[in-house]
């Protein structure tokens, strides 16, 4: 089956973007990019760099871009592929770009603020520089299965079903990870931990589903 020719210049772009990210952060934290590129199956960069984590860190600041870039094109193609249609939205890529945008870092925001609040920092920090690792990590995954989603690989449910099941995969492993590398902290706070994965964990991604299912 012959696809259908159509202009992807936007994505082009922002996949350009995405790369000239990584590239960055590749040639300013080459040691670091090397251990991180490791990250899915060894945990060595995890236990490295955890200790000398910033609020702002240039290194996840650059990979977060990308991961932005990232989602913003596969979310796209998702609801054009399940919608039937073909066209690009200007729009619709700005609105999820900032939606994308906004809701990590006042998740994060809000993240570290429970921490403060119920007095479990010392968990937290620890769980969040974990998890946003295999979010970017995650960001460079995107980059091969955007490509070939619009590039060499018709987009279809199934194939966007797959996909999806990929990031949840990755996602998991970085969940599962961070909590066995915490578990005697966990234990401790158990009860306000388990508050923390209901309100900032779970909830989001109820919310998340409703508005999806509703669109």
């Amino acid at each position: 089956m012959i696809r259908q020719v159509v202009s992807y210049d936007i994505f082009t772009i922002l996949i350009v973007l995405g790369l000239a990210m990584v590239a960055l952060a590749k040639v300013l934290f080459e040691k670091r990019f090397k251990d991180f590129s490791y990250v899915f199956i060894n945990s060595t960069y995890l236990k490295v760099y955890e200790r000398d984590q910033r609020f702002f860190d240039l290194f996840d600041g650059l990979l977060f871009t990308n991961l932005i870039f990232g989602l913003t094109t596969f979310t796209h193609l998702a609801i054009n592929t399940f919608s039937g249609q073909n066209d690009i939205s200007l729009n619709l890529l700005f609105k999820l770009s900032i939606g994308i945008a906004a809701f990590f870092t006042i998740k994060t925001l809000l993240e570290r603020l429970v921490g403060s609040l119920f007095e479990i920092d010392h968990v937290l920090d620890s769980y969040l520089f974990q998890k946003i690792s295999y979010k970017n990590f995650l960001g460079l995954i995107l980059i091969p299965i955007n490509m070939l989603l619009l590039y060499s690989i018709e987009p279809t449910k199934t194939i966007i079903y797959v996909a999806v099941g990929l990031i949840f995969l990755i996602n998991m492993v970085g969940l599962v990870t961070s909590y066995k590398s915490n578990q005697n902290l966990i234990s401790r706070d158990v009860f306000y931990f388990i508050l923390y994965l209901c309100a900032l964990e779970i909830s989001p991604l109820l919310i998340l589903y409703e508005l999806i299912t509703q669109h």
